[in-house]
């Protein structure tokens, strides 16, 4: 019986045929076009007897990412050619290079906010997802958005291009938050694969400091007050897990000198040479001890502690690290 991720890539492949046919039927009958129709009848060959996206060499299943990028791949990335080798170096170089001018200005200040983010990718490309949105029609409102998508290398950047887009376009129309990130889970959910989904946290932060805070499965925000840190828990399933899924959302008001702490599992899951993890209650009380810094100098003091907490041991996940601050 043919699974869901099966039923995907066949409709991806057969989706692309159809494209191809009506090109070819409205220009000329090129043979790149009629190769490329021959790769997908190959393709679907191949999954009627069970061998997609299987390597031709080793028969070692080809890597998820780089199928959902190009359903016609035979081999797996240890089976490349020289010259393949090559060809997707250059392609991860051009899409870090897409993916890092999608980012938002780094040190933003808006209103009373003083925003600053530290964006690492594990890799050449990322699977987080780093968003700052002032839109026009809502005077002094500040969106900001932050998120982990599942999977890694180039799907995983690709769906959050797709989320940008989501979002950006969203916000655009004027939607309250919960209703904003519910529309987004439906969207997102209708585009990708089964089995691909991303966790988020989205909010809106106002003129007189009230910050409202939707919680999409992500990891709890840290809400820093004074010596007191307190976690936003989620509050909705990950985007992409229930297509009717329904958020609520949480409102806190900021005062002079709180921040709002956002950040992806690269930091709380990061594990030093010891197999320990670095944890939300070992960042809690280096925040609690360091409240009064700017949105900038906390991220440093962050940075700085895993670091020492590391002692050389390698990350293996993207990073990022927001914090939104209330300024003085």
């Amino acid at each position: 019986m043919a699974t869901l991720t099966d039923n995907f890539y066949r409709g991806q492949l057969l989706e692309r045929r159809q494209r191809l046919e009506a090109a070819i039927a409205e220009f000329e009958k090129t043979e790149h076009l009629v190769w490329l129709v021959q790769e997908i009848d190959s393709a679907l060959e191949r999954m009627d007897a069970g061998s997609y996206g299987l390597c031709e060499i080793c028969h070692e299943p080809i890597e998820e990412d780089r199928l959902l990028g190009d359903p016609l791949l035979r081999n797996c990335l240890d089976h490349l050619t020289s010259d393949q080798r090559c060809a997707l170096e250059r392609d991860l170089d051009l899409t870090s290079r897409i993916q890092r001018r999608l980012l938002p200005r780094q040190n933003l200040s808006l209103n009373g906010w003083e925003v600053y983010y530290h964006y690492e990718p594990a890799g050449t490309v990322s699977g987080d997802y780093c968003d700052l949105v002032s839109p026009a029609a809502e005077a002094g409102a500040l969106f900001f958005i932050l998120g982990d998508v599942s999977g890694k290398g180039v799907a995983a950047s690709m769906l959050v291009a797709h989320l940008h887009a989501l979002f950006r376009s969203l916000i655009a129309v004027g939607l309250p938050v919960n209703e904003l990130v519910e529309r987004a889970n439906r969207l997102f959910c209708e585009s990708v694969m089964p089995g691909h989904f991303a966790t988020l946290v989205c909010g809106r932060a106002g003129v007189s400091g009230e910050v409202e805070v939707s919680n999409a499965g992500h990891c709890s925000p840290l809400w820093v007050q004074g010596g007191e840190v307190r976690g936003l828990e989620s509050t909705g399933l990950p985007l992409g897990a229930i297509c009717g899924g329904q958020y609520s959302t949480k409102t806190i008001q900021l005062n002079t000198g709180d921040s709002l702490v956002l950040y992806t599992d690269g930091l709380s899951e990061a594990r030093d040479r010891a197999d320990a993890e670095y944890g939300a209650a070992r960042l809690s009380r280096l925040l609690r001890n360091h409240y009064a810094l700017t949105a900038k100098a906390l991220i440093d003091i962050c940075l700085e502690d895993l670091t020492a907490f590391l002692s050389g041991a390698r990350r293996t996940d993207d990073l990022t690290i927001m914090v939104i601050r209330r300024a003085e």
